[in-house]
């Protein structure tokens, strides 16, 4: 594996020199982050996940699963991104100028970086709206909520994100931002 220019600190470029081997490769921080293929049940979430986001999105707006975000030199990879414009097929990344929303289907372990880390970057690359979808037991989940739960955060003026929705599944929400969306987490499961 290739040491990156500064042995201090990873860069998205450095990414194109990694081998293409099955896992994730993801630059958070100027730290390489390299993780395992998501299971099954996560990937059928993002698919289904996608396929909603798909049929409600309005004209030209994109919806792809795990591409990099371009944010200063670090690449994230959410697990489902919504942008607007065209990109190139070809391209690394993503610049975060385009992407509306970030979603992080939370796995065990991923779940500090989708909860802590990844939020921030997102934030500090302007990206307007942050979705993580729970799906399995987690610090601050209510008594009596169904997993999966989506929790729908939207930037604020101060660059942070501020919870907008919270919705357990069985129970239907209707967002509005990045545009109007009525779904039930429970709708995602097998």
């Amino acid at each position: 594996m290739r040491v990156p220019a500064s042995a201090n600190r990873w860069t998205a470029a450095d990414l194109d020199h990694l081998p293409e081997n099955g896992l994730r490769y993801e630059v958070l921080n100027g730290q390489l982050i390299v993780n395992a293929v998501p299971t099954p049940i996560h990937q059928l979430l993002v698919m289904r996940l996608g396929s909603i986001l798909e049929i409600a999105v309005p004209e030209g707006y994109f919806v792809l699963p795990g591409v990099g975000v371009l944010i200063g030199e670090d690449e994230p990879i959410p697990d489902l991104v919504v942008g607007i414009g065209n990109i190139p097929l070809d391209a690394h990344g993503i610049p975060a100028a385009q992407i509306q929303l970030a979603v992080e289907v939370i796995s065990r372990s991923t779940a500090a970086m989708d909860r802590r880390i990844k939020p921030d970057l997102y934030a500090e690359g302007g990206i307007p709206n942050y979705w993580r979808l729970e799906t399995s037991r987690f610090k601050g989940q209510l008594p009596g909520e169904e997993l999966p739960v989506l929790v729908a955060d939207a930037l604020t003026e101060e660059g942070e994100y501020e919870q907008i929705a919270r919705c357990p599944a069985g129970r239907v929400a209707t967002l509005n931002s990045p545009f109007d969306i009525t779904l039930d987490p429970a709708d995602l499961l097998p």
